[in-house]
């Protein structure tokens, strides 16, 4: 009995007669990756044992086989399986007598061949991975030989940062699954990934499909993060759009961390890692904030350096916490859409990132043939973008959008969707927009002069029963219904949590975190 192959991909020539193989210099002249005697033991050890394949069925595809005849057969093998029935040589052979290939490579007696030289049944998904490893090896010579003629084509079919964003997402898509592009689905599988949803939700406390922002009013209405969705969190200046995001980001990446349950494939059913692209703040800035709402210490004090020697200890002390947290920042200033979603991929290759959020989408500058188009098209490229990312990675991203002016021209400032800035693509790309909106923001405005005791009585009691309320209306959810939360919102801390009346009996307005 021969030895196993020892897991190292090597070099054979194309097989010939039976349409095996690709064609083009590099299988004229062997040097594509592959390893025919792998592909023999894995084909031969499933037709003796066809219970091995739901250890790697999840990975391997057809496709996969260098020797095209041999994903023929485990093609078939796979089919037969699924459908609750054995495949061996007696079983199989009159699925396969149509084939040509099969019929020239000698029919049933070239399976008895497979079957006999199977140098260990115990072996096949090591066998497995070789086939697959191959597989990947010759994915990345035909997208190389791809990205080397486009680059030697006509300048101007594609500009260099879109080769460059095509050539990323191609190295992305073949690390995570072993060839670009993911292929059909069918909806057997997808029945599956529904209930392991489902059966995930039970698990989490509060039952939510998705992640937790930790906030659970929020959760309510939204029933937590799903994996694809773009999600447009949008206000004026000063509703506290940035506070809403390092909140949500925080929350989620510490839940990541101290979860202790996980599904199937072990990874920790709560929360995630998050990868936050700040346009407009510093990462020191943002790690200032999240401190402050940790320790309770006014980030502007702590920027000022008026703390005393027990808070500085409590800062010290938080930052150890905190720094075990998760979050991943970006505070790279205008950077192209091509360029975020690059590095986006790459983390997630490497990091696993479970959640993105962009602050802020004004900011994000197009792509290189983009620009000096009208700031409609520009807005419309980099939401499009932002939502197939979405959908590439399998993951949540959150955006903070800008308003346009015109709410305020109303006495009513509640904002609706028409007020979603530059583009509506915006509304249209987003599976859920919600806004924020602080009415008592509008009220320090209207702060009467000294002197008119009247009208200061009435707008110091309207302040007391507006106290930190923070409406988030959630004007489009593809999910579910639309519908506001009530939040308290801390301007000191910057930062969001339920809202709880602190006595009901007690003074209107008196209201406070839990």
């Amino acid at each position: 009995m021969s030895e196993p192959p020892d897991g190292k991909a090597t070099f054979y020539p194309a097989s010939s007669g039976s349409g095996s193989g690709p064609s083009g210099t590099e299988a004229e002249t062997g040097r594509l990756p592959s390893d025919l005697s792998a592909e023999r033991a894995l084909v031969g050890g499933l037709l003796l044992s066809n219970d091995q394949l739901d250890q790697f069925t999840d990975f391997l595809r057809p496709e996969h086989f260098y020797e095209t005849l041999h994903g023929r057969i485990y093609r078939e093998i796979v089919d037969m399986y699924s459908g609750g029935r054995t495949a061996d040589l007696i079983s199989i052979n009159p699925r396969m007598e149509g084939d040509e290939g099969y019929n020239e490579m000698g029919g049933l007696e070239y399976l008895g061949r497979l079957v006999d030289e199977v140098p260990a049944i115990y072996h096949l998904t090591e066998y497995a991975k070789i086939v697959f490893e191959c597989a990947s090896l010759r994915g990345l010579i035909e997208m190389s030989e791809g990205i080397r003629s486009r680059a030697l084509g006509p300048r101007g079919d594609m500009s260099a940062d879109q080769q460059v964003e095509e050539a990323e997402k191609m190295l992305f898509e073949l690390a995570r699954s072993g060839r670009p592009g993911k292929g059909h689905k069918s909806f057997k599988d997808s029945i599956l990934e529904m209930l392991e949803t489902a059966a995930t939700a039970y698990k989490r406390e509060g039952g939510l499909a998705g992640y937790s922002t930790g906030i659970s009013d929020l959760d309510k209405h939204l029933g937590g993060l799903q994996r694809s969705d773009l999600v447009i969190v949008a206000g004026r200046p000063g509703m506290g759009k940035t506070a809403m995001a390092t909140t949500l980001a925080y929350n989620i990446a510490k839940a990541h961390l101290n979860c202790q349950k996980t599904d199937k494939n072990g990874r920790k059913i709560d929360g995630a890692k998050v990868l936050y692209f700040s346009l407009e703040m510093s990462s020191e800035q943002l790690a200032t904030r999240i401190i402050s709402s940790v320790t309770g210490i006014s980030s502007s004090r702590i920027r000022r350096g008026e703390i005393d020697q027990e808070e500085f200890s409590s800062l010290a002390q938080a930052a150890k916490e905190v720094e075990k947290t998760p979050l991943f920042i970006d505070d790279t200033g205008g950077i192209s859409i091509a360029a975020l979603a690059a590095r986006a991929r790459r983390l997630t290759l490497k990091e696993d990132i479970g959640v993105i959020m962009v602050d802020y989408l004004q900011l994000v500058t197009p792509s290189g043939t983009k620009r000096g188009d009208n700031r409609v098209q520009e807005i419309s490229e980099i939401t499009q973008t932002l939502k197939a990312l979405a959908k590439e990675l399998d993951v949540p991203i959150i955006a903070l959008s800008q308003l346009s002016r015109a709410v305020e021209s109303r006495e009513d400032k509640r904002p609706m969707l028409s007020d979603l800035r530059e583009s509506g693509s915006i509304e249209q790309d987003a599976d859920i927009v919600m806004f924020l909106y602080r009415a008592s923001y509008y009220l320090e405005q209207q702060k009467p002069p000294q002197g008119d005791e009247d009208a200061m009585r009435d707008w110091q009691e309207k302040r007391a029963r507006l106290g930190y309320e923070s409406e988030v209306i959630i004007g489009k959810h593809r999910h579910g219904p639309v519908g506001k939360a009530d939040l308290y919102f801390d301007p000191k801390y910057t930062r969001f949590t339920n809202l709880q009346k602190a006595d009901i009996n007690g003074p209107v307005g008196e209201y406070g975190p839990h």
